[in-house]
This record gives C-alpha cells, sequence and structure tokens, in this order.
C-alpha cells in the first residue's frame, strides 16, 4: 500500500447526499482494507453521516455542495474531513438546552476520542471551513 492514499466526493447540500457520503466512505474504507461491518468502519460511517449532516442542515443554503475527504497516511492514521462553504464554525450545545437537534458535534466528538483520535476545524481559502477528525488506523487491531 501507498505511504499517502485520498479519496474525495462532492455532493450536493441535500439530505439525499447523506447516505451517497456514507456509501462512498464505505467503498473506499473497504478498498483499503477496512472491511464492513468492523466497529471502527462503522464508527467512521456514523462520523461522516453526522458531519455530512451538519453540512446540509447547518449551512443555511449558504453551501450548496460540501465535500468528504479520506486521508489515509502510512496506514498510521485516517484523516476524515467534510468541507462546505458556510463561514459560521460548528457549536456544541450546552447539555441543558431542550432542543432535538444540535447533538451532533458532541457525538463526534465522543466517537473521535473512544477511537483515541480528536477534532479539528480548519478555515477554508473561500471562507468556508473543513471539520476534520484524526483516528489511529490500526485495523489489524480492530478487526
Amino acid at each position: 500500500m501507498a505511504d499517502h492514499q485520498e479519496a474525495s466526493i462532492t455532493l450536493p447540500s441535500e439530505p439525499v447526499s447523506v447516505p451517497a457520503a456514507r456509501s462512498h466512505v464505505s467503498r473506499v474504507l473497504s478498498a483499503w482494507g477496512l472491511a464492513a461491518g468492523t466497529e471502527l468502519a462503522d464508527t467512521i460511517r456514523l462520523i461522516v453521516s453526522e458531519l455530512a449532516t451538519n453540512a446540509v442542515q447547518h449551512t443555511l443554503g449558504q453551501s450548496p455542495t460540501f465535500t468528504v475527504d479520506l486521508r489515509l497516511e502510512r496506514e498510521e492514521r485516517l484523516l476524515v474531513g467534510v468541507t462546505d462553504s458556510h463561514p459560521r464554525r460548528p457549536r456544541r450545545l450546552p447539555a441543558a438546552v431542550q432542543q432535538d437537534n444540535g447533538r451532533g458535534m458532541g457525538i463526534i466528538r465522543m466517537l473521535a476520542k473512544e477511537c483515541g483520535g480528536q477534532l479539528a476545524v480548519t478555515p477554508t481559502a473561500d471562507g468556508g471551513k473543513t471539520v476534520w477528525v484524526a483516528l489511529p488506523w490500526d485495523i489489524s487491531a480492530r478487526e
């Protein structure tokens, strides 16, 4: 396997794109040796699902598309990023707020932490942002 592998897909910011993003990620992970149905594969799919849902719901129509990027570095670290063109950074709601939505970032943070990873948000050149999750990639220990 190469030292560095990348895969990317850009989708319309519409609810039907969320399952398409998950499917794309599943195919890429499988091609990179992570079997579907493993705990790590399911966790990554859930992270992508939450990030894609945020990109669709919280950009308020100001981001016509979003992009899912996957980067596997030296079979040691997986970077999962979702980029949109809306300038507002995601926010985690306080636990006391009674709302049915707004918990996605908390879920993502928790999943990343459970896997030994971390979350970061970086601005893009066009004024948007990318939400990144970095995860250790040791598939032999997780199968």
